[in-house]
């Protein structure tokens, strides 16, 4: 780490400690918004009789990549961001460079989509899948692949962080990395200070928050110059060992049953709060929960389950938003939920999209998703919800006393 770059982080943490010393918290006005378009009825005004409430960190609001609805996920402003909304929780996805050090980013292959890496042409050239062109006329779209793997930690130092997306029609590298949606802003995307996994771990503690991280697949093949799956899992704990961080403070987290059962036998204190993100339901559109299944997972020593919102919810012939037959299972089988992702749908005039399929019918406003997080909390039961804007869940966590 060069002189910069340290003066940089021990100046963010400066700013961090200082900001929250005295539990200095922000909602704004979104909270308000998504109450005033509510539906009519108790929630709301449960709901209304809080909005003047002083804001307070919650363990149920986790910060997923930050807060990446309106700022450079995986960056250091979008993390001091979401723990000034209270998250009480805050993820880092945790990959590796191509000299193996551990950094914050979604995917291993996503640089191209959530930084500048266009914009250096040396580090263009260096792509997995240079930059090549889309061709209009015949509806081919740009082809690019970066990751972080074919950028040493210097390189990946050179990057700025930017809001995820791209126009994928577009002819220039320019033009590709102009792809932010509508309903997201650039207008926080000026500096994104892209992080390792340590240096995160340190800012989130002088932010006073717990962590999550998620060890993400690899694209490159694995042993990958000497480093082990198990090896990689067991660097990302090892680096919370290092830094002091106590095993209460972590979720450590995977797609991959066989990354947590890994911690389970070779961290096992850290293994008391790792969570098995569970992607099975949209993988295979056959794959149906079992009690059976639930409590194998359980037996193995999972303590938490996560998957996303839809598949913990379902609408009754009443038209009520319930709880699923997967919810219901897991919470047989003795398992924590989590789930993910709110506020990553857009506006919810359309049904709510990906993250709402199971209850669109009954989706129809922003404030929609309002009554869902009500389901998921009180019915369901769930112990943490992963929001890309965290003020609106930490704002429904203060006034339920979550």
């Amino acid at each position: 780490m060069n002189f910069i770059t340290t003066f940089g982080l021990v100046a963010s943490i400066l700013v961090a400690n200082s900001a929250f010393a005295s539990g200095d918290y922000s909602l704004g006005p979104r909270p308000q918004f998504l109450v005033l378009d509510m539906d009519d009825g108790e929630l709301k005004q449960k709901l209304m009789a809080c909005l003047n409430q002083s804001a307070q960190k919650s363990h149920f609001s986790i910060g997923h990549r930050g807060a990446s609805m309106m700022f450079p996920e995986h960056t250091k402003e979008s993390y001091i961001a979401a723990a000034k909304m209270g998250a009480g929780i805050i993820e880092c996805d945790v990959t590796f460079t191509k000299d193996k050090v551990l950094v914050c980013r979604h995917s291993q292959n996503d640089l191209h989509t959530t930084t500048d890496v266009l914009a250096h042409p040396d580090l263009a050239s260096k792509c997995t899948v240079p930059f090549t062109p889309a061709n209009p006329e015949e509806g081919k779209k740009a082809n690019v692949e970066c990751r972080t793997s074919d950028f040493t930690l210097a390189e990946f130092k050179r990057l700025k962080g930017k809001m995820d997306g791209a126009d994928v029609m577009a002819t220039t590298p320019s033009a590709y990395m102009n792809g932010t949606v509508g309903w997201r802003t650039d207008l926080y995307s000026s500096r994104g200070t892209l992080m390792t996994h340590a240096e995160s771990i340190e800012l989130f503690k002088a932010l006073g928050v717990k962590m999550t991280p998620e060890l993400k697949s690899p694209v490159v093949d694995m042993p990958y110059e000497g480093l082990t799956q198990q090896g990689y899992a067991q660097k990302m704990v090892d680096e919370y060992k290092a830094a002091g961080v106590k095993a209460a403070d972590v979720f450590p987290q995977s797609f991959s049953i066989d990354d947590v059962k890994y911690w389970v036998a070779n961290a096992p204190t850290f293994a008391q709060q790792a969570v098995f993100l569970d992607g099975r339901m949209y993988k295979n559109k056959m794959w149906k929960p079992t009690l059976a299944d639930m409590k194998e997972i359980k037996s193995s020593g999972v303590q938490y389950i996560a998957p996303p919102m839809f598949a913990l919810v379902e609408v009754n012939q009443e038209g009520q938003i319930v709880p699923s037959e997967y919810a219901k299972l897991a919470k047989e089988a003795g398992l924590g939920v989590i789930t993910w992702t709110l506020e990553r749908s857009g506006q919810l005039g359309n049904g709510g999209g990906w993250y709402f399929q199971t209850v669109k019918e009954v989706t129809n406003n922003d404030g929609d998703m309002l009554t869902l997080l009500d389901v998921l909390a009180k019915e369901v039961g769930v112990k943490g919800v992963f929001s890309d804007w965290p003020a609106t869940t930490t704002f429904y966590a203060n006034c339920m006393g979550l």
